[in-house]
């Protein structure tokens, strides 16, 4: 269940900074309520359609040698703003552009806080 905490506070932080640097993307509310509710949105999104999506379009993922999942990151990214906009916590996304350096910058931040809650975890077994 810690792990569960974990991985929302970093989606969450990841959401945020993705929120304010990339161009092209404005929060409806930059609250830190808001902001944990779509980091739960996306986290659902990510936990339930992305295996899908993966399954769907290995092959090309396989031919694009993995840069597809690029495409995915941004649909992923894009369909969290929609969703959330439904629920008032939402962003709206200019183009696909902004998508995709909104995915790309959420991809970043969530692999590195990962790297380093994980090795938090490691030290305590």
């Amino acid at each position: 269940m810690n792990r569960f905490f974990i991985r929302w506070a970093i989606n969450a932080i990841a959401l945020y900074a993705a929120i304010n640097l990339a161009p092209g993307i404005q929060a409806q509310t930059t609250h830190w309520a808001a902001i944990f509710g779509l980091a739960l949105i996306f986290g659902l999104l990510n936990a339930l359609l992305r295996p899908l999506l993966q399954l769907l379009t290995c092959p090309l993922i396989f031919l694009t040698l993995g840069l597809f999942t690029l495409l995915i990151n941004t649909l992923m990214f894009y369909l969290a703003g929609v969703i959330g906009a439904k629920f008032g916590i939402g962003f709206q996304v200019a183009g696909f552009w902004s998508a995709f350096w909104g995915g790309v910058i959420t991809s970043l931040v969530s692999i590195a806080l990962n790297l380093v809650f994980k090795e938090d975890r490691e030290e305590r077994k």
